[in-house]
């Protein structure tokens, strides 16, 4: 199997799973809310880190400078490291899902992924039960 073909197979089971959690009725759900100034120091970049209602990894630096998403929950973690070097960075992981509301600096080919989830997230519906 070659990388293509795994990358393609981890966007459709991505896109499946989705397409399946969206049929369920959520509250839309929101970017995080910012931090409180007496939980963290401004001089400290801090990256909220989750999963937004599709299942992606989100990353995104709390004042909303910078975001992406990820397929792997490391991929996240990575890119607010880098964006935070070369001093580290808080991490926060909310327990609710978060949507990114700026532009997608991570992962290229989610893109693709989120195109395909639409694909079959408009097939699922059409489609009888």
């Amino acid at each position: 199997m070659t990388l293509q073909m795994c990358e393609e197979a981890a966007m459709t089971a991505i896109a499946l799973h989705a397409a399946r959690r969206e049929s369920a009725p959520r509250p839309p759900a929101a970017a995080p809310k910012p931090l409180d100034p007496d939980v963290l120091s401004a001089a400290i970049p801090a990256f909220f880190i989750g999963r937004n209602r599709a299942g992606l990894w989100v990353a995104r630096e709390a004042s909303g400078r910078v975001g992406g998403l990820f397929l792997l929950k490391s991929s996240a973690i990575e890119f607010a490291n880098r964006h935070s070097a070369p001093a580290r960075c808080a991490l926060v992981f909310p327990n609710e899902t978060f949507e990114l509301d700026i532009e997608n600096c991570g992962n290229p080919l989610i893109r693709l992924a989120e195109a395909a989830r639409r694909r079959l997230a408009g097939v699922a519906r059409m489609s009888p039960t």
